[in-house]
Protein backbone atom coordinates (compact mmCIF):
# COMPACT_ATOMS: atom_id res chain seq x y z
CA UNK A 1 0.00 0.00 0.00
CA UNK A 2 2.78 2.41 -0.51
CA UNK A 3 2.66 3.11 -3.64
CA UNK A 4 1.06 2.45 -6.63
CA UNK A 5 1.64 -0.08 -9.54
CA UNK A 6 1.60 3.14 -12.14
CA UNK A 7 4.00 4.98 -10.02
CA UNK A 8 5.80 2.40 -8.55
CA UNK A 9 8.54 3.62 -7.27
CA UNK A 10 9.41 4.44 -3.30
CA UNK A 11 12.60 6.19 -2.24
CA UNK A 12 14.75 4.77 1.17
CA UNK A 13 16.73 6.97 3.16
CA UNK A 14 18.47 4.56 5.76
CA UNK A 15 18.04 5.83 9.50
CA UNK A 16 18.80 3.59 11.82
CA UNK A 17 21.18 0.50 11.85
CA UNK A 18 21.03 -3.39 13.89
CA UNK A 19 23.04 -6.38 13.89
CA UNK A 20 20.95 -9.11 11.76
CA UNK A 21 20.50 -12.18 14.38
CA UNK A 22 19.51 -14.13 11.78
CA UNK A 23 22.01 -13.91 9.25
CA UNK A 24 24.54 -12.94 11.22
CA UNK A 25 28.11 -11.71 10.60
CA UNK A 26 28.39 -8.30 8.84
CA UNK A 27 24.77 -8.61 7.93
CA UNK A 28 22.51 -5.68 9.13
CA UNK A 29 18.40 -4.80 9.51
CA UNK A 30 17.91 -1.28 8.49
CA UNK A 31 14.93 1.12 9.19
CA UNK A 32 14.40 3.42 6.33
CA UNK A 33 12.16 6.36 5.97
CA UNK A 34 10.17 6.23 2.69
CA UNK A 35 9.73 8.83 0.26
CA UNK A 36 8.35 9.57 -3.12
CA UNK A 37 10.64 10.44 -6.11
CA UNK A 38 10.20 14.03 -5.44
CA UNK A 39 10.67 13.87 -2.17
CA UNK A 40 7.42 13.80 -0.43
CA UNK A 41 7.02 11.27 2.86
CA UNK A 42 4.86 8.92 1.74
CA UNK A 43 1.45 9.11 4.20
CA UNK A 44 2.61 5.77 6.24
CA UNK A 45 5.89 7.56 7.00
CA UNK A 46 5.12 8.90 10.28
CA UNK A 47 8.68 8.70 11.35
CA UNK A 48 9.66 11.54 9.10
CA UNK A 49 7.32 14.25 11.28
CA UNK A 50 8.92 11.87 14.83
CA UNK A 51 12.35 13.38 14.08
CA UNK A 52 11.84 16.67 13.37
CA UNK A 53 9.85 16.39 17.01
CA UNK A 54 12.49 14.88 18.21
CA UNK A 55 15.31 16.77 17.32
CA UNK A 56 13.62 20.08 18.81
CA UNK A 57 16.02 22.21 20.82
CA UNK A 58 13.55 22.42 23.61
CA UNK A 59 12.90 17.85 23.52
CA UNK A 60 16.72 17.02 23.40
CA UNK A 61 17.47 18.99 26.48
CA UNK A 62 14.19 17.07 28.33
CA UNK A 63 15.59 13.17 27.18
CA UNK A 64 12.42 11.64 26.90
CA UNK A 65 12.19 8.65 27.80
CA UNK A 66 9.79 5.74 27.03
CA UNK A 67 9.61 2.12 28.04
CA UNK A 68 7.11 0.67 25.48
CA UNK A 69 5.20 -3.22 26.46
CA UNK A 70 4.08 -4.60 23.33
CA UNK A 71 1.51 -7.19 24.16
CA UNK A 72 0.59 -9.93 21.16
CA UNK A 73 -1.11 -13.03 20.02
CA UNK A 74 -0.01 -16.27 18.75
CA UNK A 75 -2.08 -17.83 16.16
CA UNK A 76 -2.63 -21.73 14.86
CA UNK A 77 -1.15 -21.11 11.29
CA UNK A 78 -4.03 -23.22 9.90
CA UNK A 79 -6.87 -21.67 11.82
CA UNK A 80 -5.94 -18.74 13.28
CA UNK A 81 -6.90 -19.69 16.65
CA UNK A 82 -4.75 -19.11 19.32
CA UNK A 83 -1.86 -21.19 20.30
CA UNK A 84 -1.83 -23.59 23.03
CA UNK A 85 -5.74 -23.50 22.67
CA UNK A 86 -8.14 -26.69 21.91
CA UNK A 87 -8.67 -26.72 17.94
CA UNK A 88 -12.35 -24.60 17.62
CA UNK A 89 -12.96 -24.65 21.85
CA UNK A 90 -11.79 -23.28 25.03
CA UNK A 91 -8.93 -23.04 27.39
CA UNK A 92 -10.04 -22.71 31.05
CA UNK A 93 -10.78 -19.08 32.18
CA UNK A 94 -8.58 -16.55 32.68
CA UNK A 95 -6.21 -16.50 36.06
CA UNK A 96 -3.41 -18.90 35.73
CA UNK A 97 -1.92 -18.08 32.92
CA UNK A 98 -0.40 -14.44 33.46
CA UNK A 99 3.33 -14.98 33.88
CA UNK A 100 2.30 -18.29 34.38
CA UNK A 101 4.36 -21.50 33.53
CA UNK A 102 4.03 -25.37 32.80
CA UNK A 103 2.81 -26.93 29.95
CA UNK A 104 -0.95 -26.21 30.76
CA UNK A 105 -0.66 -22.98 31.23
CA UNK A 106 2.28 -21.30 29.14
CA UNK A 107 1.89 -21.78 25.22
CA UNK A 108 5.08 -20.55 22.79
CA UNK A 109 7.89 -19.73 25.35
CA UNK A 110 10.58 -21.48 22.90
CA UNK A 111 9.48 -18.50 20.18
CA UNK A 112 9.33 -15.63 23.21
CA UNK A 113 13.10 -17.07 24.32
CA UNK A 114 14.28 -17.10 20.90
CA UNK A 115 12.73 -13.37 20.58
CA UNK A 116 14.42 -12.08 23.51
CA UNK A 117 17.95 -13.55 22.60
CA UNK A 118 17.53 -12.12 19.29
CA UNK A 119 16.72 -8.94 20.12
CA UNK A 120 19.65 -8.77 22.33
CA UNK A 121 22.02 -10.05 19.51
CA UNK A 122 21.01 -7.28 17.22
CA UNK A 123 21.37 -4.45 20.24
CA UNK A 124 17.78 -3.23 21.15
CA UNK A 125 17.56 -2.36 24.50
CA UNK A 126 14.60 -5.26 25.42
CA UNK A 127 14.40 -5.33 28.83
CA UNK A 128 11.47 -7.81 29.63
CA UNK A 129 8.79 -10.93 28.55
CA UNK A 130 6.20 -12.46 30.33
CA UNK A 131 3.28 -14.40 29.34
CA UNK A 132 -0.46 -12.25 29.34
CA UNK A 133 -3.66 -13.04 30.72
CA UNK A 134 -4.98 -14.66 28.22
CA UNK A 135 -3.01 -18.10 27.16
CA UNK A 136 -1.04 -17.60 24.11
CA UNK A 137 -0.54 -13.81 24.43
CA UNK A 138 2.60 -12.64 25.13
CA UNK A 139 4.60 -9.76 26.02
CA UNK A 140 8.27 -7.79 25.43
CA UNK A 141 8.86 -4.61 26.93
CA UNK A 142 11.55 -2.08 24.97
CA UNK A 143 13.24 0.32 27.00
CA UNK A 144 14.15 2.65 28.42
CA UNK A 145 14.39 4.08 24.73
CA UNK A 146 15.34 7.85 24.15
CA UNK A 147 13.19 9.65 21.54
CA UNK A 148 12.60 8.34 18.43
CA UNK A 149 14.74 5.61 19.06
CA UNK A 150 12.44 4.09 20.57
CA UNK A 151 10.01 3.88 17.20
CA UNK A 152 12.99 2.26 15.71
CA UNK A 153 13.68 -0.51 18.54
CA UNK A 154 9.62 -1.45 18.44
CA UNK A 155 9.85 -2.00 14.87
CA UNK A 156 12.57 -4.19 14.44
CA UNK A 157 11.61 -5.64 17.55
CA UNK A 158 8.21 -6.57 16.05
CA UNK A 159 9.94 -7.48 12.55
CA UNK A 160 12.34 -9.90 14.31
CA UNK A 161 9.33 -11.25 16.14
CA UNK A 162 7.51 -11.95 12.72
CA UNK A 163 10.68 -13.53 11.29
CA UNK A 164 10.87 -16.08 14.32
CA UNK A 165 7.30 -17.07 14.21
CA UNK A 166 7.35 -17.67 10.87
CA UNK A 167 10.03 -20.33 11.28
CA UNK A 168 7.87 -21.71 13.73
CA UNK A 169 5.15 -22.39 12.06
CA UNK A 170 2.93 -19.62 14.01
CA UNK A 171 1.40 -16.75 13.08
CA UNK A 172 1.61 -13.56 14.81
CA UNK A 173 -0.96 -11.00 15.59
CA UNK A 174 -1.13 -7.67 17.11
CA UNK A 175 -4.79 -7.35 16.89
CA UNK A 176 -6.06 -5.19 20.10
CA UNK A 177 -8.97 -8.16 20.89
CA UNK A 178 -8.13 -11.11 19.03
CA UNK A 179 -11.03 -13.21 20.79
CA UNK A 180 -13.78 -11.93 21.96
CA UNK A 181 -15.98 -12.18 25.20
CA UNK A 182 -14.64 -12.67 28.43
CA UNK A 183 -10.50 -12.57 27.41
CA UNK A 184 -7.80 -9.58 27.29
CA UNK A 185 -7.03 -7.74 24.22
CA UNK A 186 -3.71 -6.39 23.74
CA UNK A 187 -1.98 -3.49 24.24
CA UNK A 188 1.08 -1.29 24.18
CA UNK A 189 1.21 0.39 26.85
CA UNK A 190 3.63 3.76 26.72
CA UNK A 191 5.41 4.20 29.99
CA UNK A 192 7.23 8.21 29.81
CA UNK A 193 9.21 10.34 31.45
CA UNK A 194 11.02 13.53 30.82
CA UNK A 195 14.21 14.63 32.79
CA UNK A 196 11.59 17.70 34.73
CA UNK A 197 9.37 14.80 35.65
CA UNK A 198 12.75 12.24 37.05
CA UNK A 199 14.21 15.09 38.98
CA UNK A 200 12.85 16.42 42.51
CA UNK A 201 9.08 18.07 41.97
CA UNK A 202 8.79 15.57 39.07
CA UNK A 203 5.15 14.39 40.14
CA UNK A 204 3.92 17.75 39.77
CA UNK A 205 5.14 18.39 36.16
CA UNK A 206 3.64 14.28 35.71
CA UNK A 207 0.22 15.76 36.91
CA UNK A 208 0.41 18.84 34.89
CA UNK A 209 1.42 16.51 32.04
CA UNK A 210 -1.41 14.00 32.24
CA UNK A 211 -4.06 16.99 32.78
CA UNK A 212 -2.79 17.72 29.32
CA UNK A 213 -2.81 14.36 28.17
CA UNK A 214 -6.98 14.89 29.29
CA UNK A 215 -7.88 17.47 27.27
CA UNK A 216 -6.47 15.45 24.03
CA UNK A 217 -8.26 12.38 24.88
CA UNK A 218 -10.06 12.03 21.94
CA UNK A 219 -7.13 12.94 19.50
CA UNK A 220 -5.18 10.44 21.14
CA UNK A 221 -7.73 7.61 21.05
CA UNK A 222 -8.01 7.97 17.06
CA UNK A 223 -4.32 7.39 16.99
CA UNK A 224 -3.26 5.18 19.16
CA UNK A 225 -4.40 1.92 17.06
CA UNK A 226 -7.39 0.05 14.73
CA UNK A 227 -9.62 -1.48 16.54
CA UNK A 228 -8.82 -0.49 20.29
CA UNK A 229 -12.92 0.23 20.77
CA UNK A 230 -13.34 -3.56 21.24
CA UNK A 231 -10.31 -3.37 23.54
CA UNK A 232 -11.01 -0.30 25.72
CA UNK A 233 -14.17 -1.72 27.50
CA UNK A 234 -13.87 -0.65 30.91
CA UNK A 235 -13.40 -4.10 31.57
CA UNK A 236 -10.10 -6.55 31.45
CA UNK A 237 -8.00 -3.94 32.90
CA UNK A 238 -8.66 -1.16 30.59
CA UNK A 239 -10.64 2.36 30.97
CA UNK A 240 -13.62 2.57 29.02
CA UNK A 241 -12.44 3.95 25.26
CA UNK A 242 -14.55 7.78 25.78
CA UNK A 243 -13.31 8.40 29.21
CA UNK A 244 -10.16 9.72 30.60
CA UNK A 245 -9.15 8.02 34.30
CA UNK A 246 -6.18 8.35 35.97
CA UNK A 247 -5.05 6.94 38.94
CA UNK A 248 -1.93 5.75 41.23
CA UNK A 249 -1.49 1.95 41.06
CA UNK A 250 -4.66 1.51 38.97
CA UNK A 251 -4.50 -0.94 36.50
CA UNK A 252 -8.31 0.57 35.16
CA UNK A 253 -7.11 3.30 34.12
CA UNK A 254 -6.42 5.17 31.16
CA UNK A 255 -2.98 6.43 32.80
CA UNK A 256 -1.31 4.78 35.85
CA UNK A 257 1.34 6.68 38.03
CA UNK A 258 3.11 4.09 40.20
CA UNK A 259 3.80 3.53 43.71
CA UNK A 260 7.54 4.50 44.00
CA UNK A 261 7.20 7.58 41.69
CA UNK A 262 3.94 9.10 43.98
CA UNK A 263 6.33 7.97 47.25
CA UNK A 264 9.90 9.40 45.66
CA UNK A 265 7.89 12.51 44.42
CA UNK A 266 9.22 11.68 41.09
CA UNK A 267 9.69 9.14 38.06
CA UNK A 268 7.37 8.55 35.34
CA UNK A 269 4.29 7.58 33.94
CA UNK A 270 2.38 5.11 31.95
CA UNK A 271 -0.33 5.40 29.01
CA UNK A 272 -2.60 2.67 28.93
CA UNK A 273 -4.18 3.40 26.22
CA UNK A 274 -2.31 2.55 23.15
CA UNK A 275 -3.65 -0.72 21.30
CA UNK A 276 -1.04 -3.53 21.00
CA UNK A 277 -1.24 -2.26 16.77
CA UNK A 278 -0.67 1.25 17.37
CA UNK A 279 2.48 3.15 15.17
CA UNK A 280 4.80 3.76 18.01
CA UNK A 281 6.23 6.79 15.82
CA UNK A 282 2.78 8.22 16.43
CA UNK A 283 2.56 7.60 19.59
CA UNK A 284 5.43 8.40 21.18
Amino acid sequence: GQATGEDSVVILHPQAVFKDPFRRGNNILVICDSYTPSGVPIPTNKRHDDAKIFSHPDVVAEEPWYGIEQEYTLLQKDTLWPYGWPVGGYPDSQGPYYCGNGADKAFGRDIVNAHYKACLYAGINISGINAEVMPGQWEFQVGPAVGISAGDEIWVARYILERITEMAGVVLSFDPKPIKGDWNGAGAHANYSTKSMRNDGGYEVIKSAIAKLEKRHKEHIAAYGEGNERRLTGKHETADINTFLWGVANRGASVRVGRETEKAGKGYFEDRRPASNMDPYVVT
